[in-house]
């Protein structure tokens, strides 16, 4: 889809234009008004329901006073809370309402640049799709919109404004393209081979096979992947965009390119949506991308934990004890919840080879989370209430919502084992996210450290404002702007 910006011309053939909660006429649409000899008025008299709420379409179909073959009159909310994020949910919602007018152009009226820029980004998150399977589509589930045009005061400076926006969508995709593919496409070795192309722009790229993590006695790690015929690996992703005495942050994401649950094998319904339990490790990607593409003035280690948990002959079993790189010892009560000893031995790895100022890991870790907190929030635990309250703040600026949950000794001690330092799962069902979380915890030590259970967020089985059904690329937008608002430049 192609995205520009213009200056204002009202005779657009199908032309967009915002009514605020107050649905008093105002700029572009009081001057339609006036051309349409009060049409404005009129449809907004006859059509109760259209209070001027953000993202509410109302549409005229080839009004006669005017040359418009439609008019979209455009809900912009409160005129005074009339930010980014609302724009981008109004561009979001005009692709979805153009679709569905099936119509192949539209024209919208944004007369502030930077909001003109949002309202584009937003457009472009929405108008993503992944179809390269597909080769037989009806026409009528094909998307029309190949162009919309923002209107706006100043082209130029909406223009500049969206360029870097432009290319964190570029991110966003990356890491939703990722997630998408199945999983014969996308396994640990392919995984990296699309990582390495972050080169480009400057990142450092490092990977550790599995000769090179059994010498660094990654045995949790290795492990889940053990029964796989792919070969698993460590990916590291180094930007350095600060000086070199200036200590990084790390970023850790879970990389189950798929998973079976192992010998503690998941039911069959459903199972084909476990290519996407690497989601952390694609938005760990496509930060990285995020931050190299705008040249972030910070240090930053992005790692990659990348398995395939199999159930062959050579898997590991319920009951095994595996020594994990930080020489503490787990038994592996259920190999289904194998996302946790993956990221025991990559938190440790960072921590002890970058010691970063802090850490923070995502993952699909839990369908508890799922249960607790629905499709609407990622979980949220951490050591040091600076991080989290950094992490919830940003999630608030870019409508990413976490949802923080406690982590305490009496949590911690539903994971200790008879037969090890401790076991992989707790006692019972509940508190199944806690219990995972405070797993992850004894591999970071005293650095300040956060995690993301994004199992619920990850994907999405219907559409958003400017998300479509399918994988989000959760939490490339929140961090990046967690990193900027708080640590870039410092």
């Amino acid at each position: 889809m192609k995205i520009a910006f213009s200056a204002i011309d009202l005779k657009k053939p199908v032309l967009a234009v915002g009514i605020d909660e107050s649905l008093k006429l105002a700029d572009a649409a009081a001057q339609i008004d006036k051309a349409g000899k009060g049409i404005i008025a009129k449809v907004l008299k006859a059509n109760p329901a259209f209070t001027g709420k953000v993202g509410q379409f109302l549409t005229v179909h080839q009004p006669a006073e005017l040359p418009q073959a439609a008019l979209l009159l455009v809900g912009l909310g409160q005129k005074a809370k009339l930010d980014n994020l609302a724009a981008m949910k109004i561009g979001g919602k005009l692709v979805a309402q153009a679709n569905s007018l099936r119509v192949k152009e539209i024209a919208a009226v944004m007369p502030e640049a930077v909001l003109a820029a949002h309202a584009a980004y937003g457009a472009k998150l929405r108008s993503y799709r992944f179809d390269k399977y597909r080769t037989k589509e009806k026409a009528e589930d094909k998307p029309t919109l190949a162009s919309i045009t923002f209107l706006t005061k100043d082209p130029a400076a909406a223009k500049k404004a969206f360029a870097p926006l432009d290319s964190t969508a570029e991110s966003i995709f990356l890491t939703r393209n990722l997630v998408s593919e199945p999983a014969n496409v996308i396994y640990p070795a392919s995984f990296v081979a699309r990582a390495k192309e972050l080169a480009k722009l400057g990142v450092k790229i490092k990977v550790l096979g599995e000769k090179e993590m059994t010498k660094l006695g990654m045995g949790a790690l290795l492990g889940v992947g053990q029964g796989s015929r792919r070969e698993s690996q460590l990916l590291i992703l180094e930007w350095n965009g600060a000086a070199k005495t200036s200590q990084p942050v790390a970023f850790v994401g879970k990389g189950v390119t798929f998973d079976t649950g192992g010998i503690s094998i998941k039911p069959a319904g459903g199972m084909e949506e476990m290519k996407w339990d690497m989601a952390g490790a694609a938005t760990v990607t496509g930060l990285i991308r995020t931050l190299a593409a705008r040249k972030a003035k910070v240090n930053v280690i992005g790692v990659a934990g990348l398995v395939e948990n199999m159930p062959d002959g050579n898997a590991q079993r319920p009951g095994d004890v595996v020594t994990s790189m930080s020489g503490q010892t787990i038994e592996v009560v259920n190999t289904d919840a194998e996302g946790r000893l993956v990221l025991s031995d990559a938190l440790h790895y960072v921590n002890t080879v970058y010691k970063p100022k802090f850490i923070v890991d995502l993952a699909t870790l839990t369908g508890a989370i799922i249960i607790a907190l629905g499709s609407s929030r990622a979980g949220l635990f951490s050591n040091d209430d600076k991080l989290a309250e950094q992490i919830s703040d940003a999630a608030k600026d870019t409508d990413e919502p976490v949802w923080r949950l406690p982590l305490g000794d009496e949590y911690d001690k539903q994971i200790n084992c008879d037969v090890a330092d401790m076991q992989n799962v707790g006692y019972g069902r509940e508190a199944g996210s806690i219990t995972a979380a405070q797993f992850l915890q004894r591999f970071v030590g005293k650095t300040p450290w956060a995690h993301l259970d994004i199992a619920g967020v990850a994907w999405s089985k219907k559409d958003a404002d400017f998300t479509p059904k399918g994988a989000t690329a959760f939490g490339v937008r929140l961090l990046d702007r967690m990193v900027a608002k708080h640590y870039e430049g410092k």
